[in-house]
């Protein structure tokens, strides 16, 4: 049947219609003459019984043509088509009345009144009942997808309507927040509450939901969304037709997130001097070339005119991306790019890659940096920032690279977590080969940056948030009264540029940035910046929650720059160098024998007895503070 009904043609359809629209003429007439006399004698009523019957349906074929009712398809056929069909109807009944009066009959005037509102109730419901039945074979020859409509406002009525003459899809009902409306039927579908759509899955195999309000928020629309396909469904989500007439969409785009909108401060980046003469002209080798820090390293870098670039990346496809975009930025340019693959704890792979490519200027940045990462994973994390810068700058020494620059953190300072821990075990390792360097008089220049957070790198809070905020939330947030230093990229990747020029041996550099921001002031900006707002308590219809989940193990409420006090300035007045403690030589050496074994016999908590114990003894107060500290207790 359906494979029947799919193949008839066009032209056969029409025919069929308007061959309905011509019998059902004398049908209409005999049964108003036999409502109004209440008789089946229809045949003995002179209309019917002369040749004035086979010229009414002629007129009514006439009619049909004219106004083209026969050509409207049936799923179309809706309320101007109706309008075509009452108009047809009406000349219909007054030609009927005019060839009553031509012949003299004097048949009764409700007759005609009769036979007009019998065809037009006719016409109509043949054509519905045709289309249901169509409808029905469709289905039957096909998948049916069952749908609900959230939404029984103007755009939901308008997207029910179009899917009722669709044979893929049936309509179940309405779901809608407005408690007013449940229970109640809009264009023959019920109006059901959203507690309800477990129900309706089971009973009703809902398959999915159309969600059809236009003027939803989208973090609302996102969070409605995974609700309903964590339920099982599908969802898709629909415009309202005015604003597809428009060509808008529902789906408002995130406005992005301009780098330092949110440092609190104005960015310094442009105020930072480049340090070009310790760069142009010489083969820098920058690790981590592919990370955040790293490929900025590297624009930056190829902008004072290098020897050579040599990028040395353990991931193998960062390094091919880093790589396509530097060959594209030399483009005209004779600047040899040299990619390399390959780990920094792999010493005689780095040692070689510096002797062959005559290595001048080493930029250190690559670690493992994340920190509940890091603890979860804490021997292969130490192993790396740790044993790894060690290789690193051992090579560097041996192969006399000129100037050694190690990226640091902030949470190197009196940490607390894993990650912390061992980046300030490796600025310990390279203070002390910078220490060697001034007892022979002569070898590599090592230096150390210390950097906040920074705007954009993997891993940082406001491409989470970012992230949380085009979900529709909520953004997670540890405690309430967390505060982190900020910076952008480009001042990240400047200072350890200017570093490398500064440098004159274990100096550990830091940029002034500001005051520390707090992170719920962060979250609070970042959702109005993308044209939302804030849901709590005292705006309970707000669009996207701030949601407190508890510090993480190792995690600090506020972070620090510098250890000791009495920090001392540079050239430039927005840096500064930190006075660090160190270890002796032998004290280093037991930290790195110690660290070695834990990470060979894969002893974690060994590994954190070792990473402790050194560490602490840095982080005690220098010198200076205790005879500061003594001075005061000496005063009345």
């Amino acid at each position: 049947m359906y494979d029947f009904v799919t193949t008839i043609p066009r032209q056969a359809k029409w025919a069929f219609l308007l061959t309905i629209d011509v019998v059902l003429a004398p049908i209409a007439l005999m049964a108003a003459f036999a409502l109004h006399h209440n008789s089946l004698a229809v045949l003995d009523f002179p209309l019917v019984n002369k040749l004035a019957l086979p010229l009414l349906m002629g007129i009514a074929a006439l009619l049909a043509i004219v106004t083209n009712t026969y050509r409207i398809q049936l799923k179309a056929y809706e309320t101007r088509a109706m309008m075509l069909t009452a108009l047809q109807t009406l000349l219909l009944g007054l030609s009927a009345v005019i060839l009553d009066q031509l012949a003299k009959y004097g048949t009764p005037l409700s007759v005609f009144l009769n036979f007009t509102m019998i065809y037009f109730l006719g016409a109509v419901a043949f054509r519905v009942i045709l289309l249901q039945l169509l409808l029905a074979v469709h289905r039957r020859g096909t998948s049916q997808m069952r749908v609900l409509v959230y939404g029984a406002g103007s755009t939901g009525r308008q997207l029910a309507a179009a899917l009722r003459t669709d044979e893929t899809i049936f309509p179940v009902g309405y779901i809608d927040d407005n408690k007013s409306l449940h229970g109640s039927m809009v264009q023959g579908l019920r109006v059901h509450s959203p507690k309800k759509i477990s129900h309706l899955i089971r009973t009703r195999r809902v398959e999915r939901v159309l969600i059809a309000m236009p003027q939803m928020s989208r973090p609302r629309m996102i969070q409605l969304s995974r609700r309903l396909e964590n339920m099982g469904l599908g969802v898709e989500t629909l415009p309202s037709f005015a604003q597809m007439a428009q060509g808008s969409t529902i789906v408002e785009q995130l406005r992005p997130v301009i780098p330092g909108q949110f440092l609190g401060r104005a960015a310094l980046d442009e105020e930072l001097p480049g340090g070009a003469a310790a760069y142009a002209g010489r083969t820098v080798m920058i690790t981590g070339a592919g990370g955040s820090i790293g490929s900025e390293l590297c624009r930056q870098v190829l902008t004072f005119r290098p020897k050579k670039l040599v990028l040395f990346e353990m991931s193998e496809h960062a390094l091919y991306t880093i790589d396509m975009e530097m060959k594209a930025l030399i483009e005209g340019i004779k600047i040899p790019i040299v990619s390399v693959l390959g780990s920094v704890m792999d010493q005689a792979h780095v040692a070689k890659v510096m002797e062959d490519e005559g290595v001048q200027v080493v930029l250190h940045a690559a670690a493992y940096k994340h920190v509940p990462l890091v603890e979860q994973n804490a021997i292969v994390g130490a192993a790396n920032n740790v044993l790894g810068t060690l290789a690193l700058a051992t090579a560097a020494s041996d192969t006399g690279v000129e100037r050694f620059i190690l990226i640091s953190t902030d949470k190197a300072v009196r940490p607390t977590n894993t990650m912390g821990a061992s980046k300030r075990l490796a600025e310990i390792v390279v203070q002390n080969l910078a220490r060697r360097r001034v007892e022979a008089g002569k070898g590599t220049i090592f230096s150390m940056v210390r950097f906040g957070n920074v705007i954009g790198s993997s891993g940082s809070v406001i491409p989470l948030f970012e992230e949380q905020i085009s979900k529709g939330g909520p953004i997670t947030l540890t405690h309430k009264d967390v505060t982190r230093y900020f910076m952008t990229i480009p001042e990240a990747a400047r200072l350890v540029l200017v570093a490398g020029s500064f440098g004159e041996g274990g100096d550990v550099f830091v940029l002034d940035m500001g005051d520390p921001v707090p992170i719920h002031d962060l979250a609070q900006q970042m959702i109005k910046a993308a044209g939302y707002s804030v849901r709590d308590g005292a705006n309970p219809n707000g669009d996207i929650e701030i949601m407190m989940t508890g510090l993480r193990p190792g995690e600090k409420m506020h972070e620090e720059l510098m250890i000791g006090k009495g920090e001392l300035t540079t050239l430039h007045p927005k840096i500064m160098k930190a006075r660090e403690g160190q270890l002796s030589e032998i004290e280093v050496a037991a930290a790195i024998k110690g660290l070695r074994s834990a990470v060979d016999a894969r002893d974690e908590l060994a590994l954190r007895v070792v990473l402790n114990r050194w560490v602490a003894q840095t982080s005690a107060p220098q010198p200076a503070e205790e005879l500061e500290r003594a001075k005061e207790r000496k005063q009345p």
